[in-house]
């Protein structure tokens, strides 16, 4: 199934850490083909993205996460993860992993993990 499924979010208090796993069940060629984007919608916001790791390994990230987020790859078990440190109250939101599919321009969507931050 090429619809990635992500793992990790829960409760954690301000200046702690998460990890993040977004995983697609597809093959290790046609993974290599995807990129990666973790995206996060807060409540009563739009969603906007927060990083990005294609599958050339261009990396990217939004400037509110920059130095406290890191995207990395795991092409052995088709994961992705996003490695949150530092968190503040303003990174609650629903996170969610789109993968597109390089070959066919074809994009997919997970269903979202709740990262909520407070004391």
């Amino acid at each position: 199934q090429v619809q990635p499924v992500e793992s990790g979010g829960g409760l954690v208090q301000p200046g702690g850490s998460l990890r993040l796993s977004c995983t697609c069940a597809v093959s290790r060629s046609m993974f290599s083909l995807y990129d990666i984007r973790w995206y996060r919608q807060p409540p009563g916001k739009d969603r906007e993205l927060v990083a990005t790791k294609t599958s050339s390994g261009y990396t990217n990230y939004a400037d509110s996460v920059k130095g406290r987020f890191t995207i990395s790859r795991d092409t052995a078990v088709n994961t992705v993860y996003l490695q949150m440190n530092s968190l503040k109250p303003e990174d609650t939101a629903v996170y969610y992993c789109n993968a597109n599919d390089r070959s066919t321009g074809r994009a997919y969507w997970g269903q979202g993990t709740q990262v909520t931050v407070s004391s």
